[in-house]
Order: C-alpha cells, then structure tokens, then sequence
C-alpha cells in the first residue's frame, strides 16, 4: 500500500490543515487546559515537547502499509484576527484483516476554548468525507465511556459503539458501504 498523503480538508466554517511541526507553538496553548486531558489521559505538553512529537508523526509510519493522517482545526477568530487553531484530528490508516480494503482509527481533540461551538462534530465529518473518499471501508474511534461530548461525535459520524473495550475505552465503529 503506498502511503496515503494528508491534503487540506475543507468543512462550512473549518479548515483542516496537514501537520507541520510549526503549528506546535500555538497548539501547546490550544491544549493547556489540564482538564482537557480528564478522559484522553496525560497532560499539556509543552511546545517543544509537541515540536518532537509532530517532527515524529510529520516523518510518518516507519512501516509503508500503516499511514499517519494528522490536521490540525483552522478557525476564523474574532473579526480581524484571521485564522486560528483550534484543535486536531488524525486517523491510522491501514490495510483491513481481510485485505480487501482499508480501515481507519480516527481521534479528535478541540481545546477547551472552542468547544460547544459544533467544532469537533465538523471536523469529524470532514475527516470521514476525506477517508470515505481514498476507500476507507471501515472507521473506528476509541470513547471513554463518561466522554458523552466525544460520543456525540462519534455518534454523529455514523459510529456506533460496540461490546468491544481497549484502554478503558469504548471502540465505535462504522462499516462504509459503497
């Protein structure tokens, strides 16, 4: 499988922009809120903390058939303001058990600031449209089960949640039909 490569990803009022190392500035203050980590664990990474860690994911899979799709949630801010970060998404791509297809782990964070607002929610389905459209054929998120806001994400793209638990999460999922 050759790597899937990330491109902008255009929603109503969002704009999804590929990972670069340079968003780690202005995404460390977009994820500082420590309670922001209640259900997705650890805590505020610092900006070169994240400067790795996007140098890292930014380089890709070191194996060819899993690719690393990672964005970074552009906003209008307040009038006169431009463009503003918001949060990320990203999904796993790799080759389904079967072969026959491709199946995708997706994730979504929004800082604290900006949710409530439906954020998340569009750029899910921004995400989803994007995977859909390179033969994903099934979709698949991890939600901590007192996460009701990220299950009515997960819900509003199509997942359901399944019997199935991994790190005290619940795994959704969605099976594309084409």
């Amino acid at each position: 499988m050759t790597p899937i490569l990330t491109a902008p990803i255009g929603t109503e009022r969002l704009t999804l922009l590929p990972l670069r190392v340079e968003h780690a500035e202005e995404m460390a203050a977009v994820l500082a809120d420590p309670a922001l980590h209640r259900y997705i664990g650890g805590a505020p990474s610092t900006a070169e903390e994240l400067r790795t860690r996007y140098a890292r994911m930014v380089a890709g899979s070191p194996l060819q058939v899993i690719s690393w799709c990672n964005w970074v949630i552009g906003v209008e801010g307040p009038a006169g303001q431009g463009r503003c970060l918001a949060g990320y998404v990203q999904a796993t791509v790799v080759p389904s058990r079967d072969g026959a297809g491709l199946d995708a782990e997706m994730a979504w964070v929004v800082g604290t600031a900006w949710q409530g607002q439906g954020i998340a929610k569009e750029a899910a389905r921004g995400l989803v449209g994007w995977l859909v459209e390179r033969g994903v054929g099934t979709l698949v998120a991890h939600v901590h089960p007192d996460h009701l806001s990220s299950a009515a994400v997960a819900a509003s793209v199509g997942l359901t949640p399944t019997d199935e638990w991994q790190d005290g999460e619940v795994r959704w999922r969605r099976r594309v039909v084409s």
